[in-house]
């Protein structure tokens, strides 16, 4: 055979190796393009990072059939509780990237810096789908601490710094959070006294072993009602509609303060963006549903309809705020 036989059969093998590839690779983008154009066509993960029975798993349950109902395909939560839900968000990161596991976040997730050890990039490796619910905390004293407004409890801790102790759910918890950034934003110092849960906490401060608690709205407001609690102020950026009364703590007197709890659906990095937009539009259509906004309004809680883009960039700020919180106060989650 001579060199220019040769050449041309090499070319021609190139050319046919070449046709084969993209033919193959054509037909590999169909499949992908079909997988996504029949999503979902089987059953749905929804991974909560919390035991069964709290609010994070009602939320997920309530979310998940609401799914359900408009995609035709169950939703199944499943629990993986542990290490603030870094358990199951990293589940979630390190799965499939095909719109079949999903993660019910919570305020945690932006919180990494928190974790030293923590093995998962939630700005890479997670992409946002849409939020669901968020709720304020609320800021209580026992009636026997002479203050009836935030800015007596802000003189009063001013005028006794380091002797007034507050209690919260937990080291890391959105209310210890959010109290920090108060101390932050007020330039007080008042003593952190965690406990293991918002009734917990709440139950201190009604026995007056703790004088001040930061808690959800859930477990305080039967207190308040029966005037064992006194209410100073509500952590969201709106009040809450079920003391309507009460004022945000920007409106006494820390313009531009907000922190609240909130609840919203991730799914693994380079999930197929028209998979991302299946699953924004059943979570927001769903939130139109009036039944499932009132079980999110017992709750505590606010629906929220915001979708992907935005809620990607809410996550994004919220990292940067409580990043520099947790390093202020050196806050390391146990």
């Amino acid at each position: 055979m001579n060199k220019v036989t040769t050449q041309t059969n090499a070319k021609h093998w190139h050319s046919k190796t070449f046709t084969i590839l993209l033919c193959l690779g054509m037909a590999i983008m169909a499949c992908g393009a079909n997988a996504q154009a029949l999503f979902p066509n089987r059953p749905i993960r929804l991974v909560s990072g919390f035991s069964a029975g709290g609010a994070t798993d009602v939320i997920a349950r309530v979310i998940a059939q609401s799914i359900t109902n408009t995609l035709g395909q169950p939703v199944i939560v499943d629990n993986k509780p542990g290490a603030s839900g870094n358990i199951a968000a990293d589940f979630v990161a390190k799965s499939p990237p095909d719109g079949y596991t999903m993660y019910l976040a919570n305020a945690t997730i932006a919180m990494p810096s928190m974790f030293p050890k923590i093995t998962f990039d939630v700005r890479k490796d997670l992409s946002p789908v849409a939020m669901i619910a968020w709720g304020p905390s609320l800021i209580a004293v026992n009636p026997n601490l002479p203050v009836r407004t935030l800015p007596e409890l802000i003189a009063y801790s001013q005028r006794n710094p380091g002797k007034l102790d507050y209690a919260s759910g937990g080291i890391g918890n959105i209310t210890h959070m959010s109290m920090e950034l108060f101390k932050s934003m007020a330039q007080v110092d008042i003593t952190h006294i965690p406990y293991k849960g918002g009734a917990p906490a709440t139950t201190a401060a009604v026995s007056g072993e703790v004088p001040l608690v930061i808690a959800a709205a859930s477990n305080t407001l039967g207190h308040i009602k029966q005037k064992s609690l006194w209410p100073l102020a509500v952590t969201g950026r709106t009040r809450t509609r079920a003391l309507p009364e009460v004022p945000t703590v920007s409106e006494a007197g820390l313009p531009g303060y907000e922190a609240s709890s909130w609840y919203g659906v991730i799914v693994p990095a380079s999930t197929p963006k028209p998979i991302i937009k299946k699953l924004e539009n059943a979570i927001r259509t769903g939130l139109q549903n009036v039944p499932l906004r009132e079980k999110i309004y017992l709750l505590g809680m606010e629906p929220v309809d915001m979708g992907a883009i935005e809620f990607g960039r809410f996550i994004h700020t919220e990292i940067d705020k409580w990043s520099a919180i947790i390093e202020r106060a050196e806050i390391r989650a146990e």
